[in-house]
């Protein structure tokens, strides 16, 4: 059974934790337009475990993001990383080294 998603904003941070995959994403999916309003970066030091899915729907932040600020990920294990490279994403999904709120 996968573990719960959760998130929070801190100033221009959206923060997840748990597990971000197809089983998990639903509810985030639904409140994702409400949740972006004036977020510059999106933590995901706290999730466990991302599926491609997961990375799926980061892509639509940043493609949600590009109104005008741009969307840059924080907290991103070697795991992620991997899987960005593996889906040729590096150039789109911009790994910052901290949010700055």
């Amino acid at each position: 059974m996968a573990d719960e998603l959760s998130w929070r904003t801190q100033g221009q941070t959206l923060i997840l934790q748990g597990e971000l995959d197809r089983d998990t994403l639903p509810t985030l999916w639904q409140q994702r337009q409400a949740l972006l309003d004036g977020i510059r970066f999106l933590d995901v030091s706290g999730l466990k475990r991302v599926d491609s899915t997961g990375v799926a729907l980061m892509l639509h932040f940043y493609h949600q993001q590009q109104r005008g600020d741009t969307l840059a990920l924080t907290g991103v294990t070697d795991r992620l990383r991997t899987l960005i490279a593996l889906y040729k994403l590096q150039a789109i999904l911009h790994c910052a080294p901290s949010a700055s709120v």
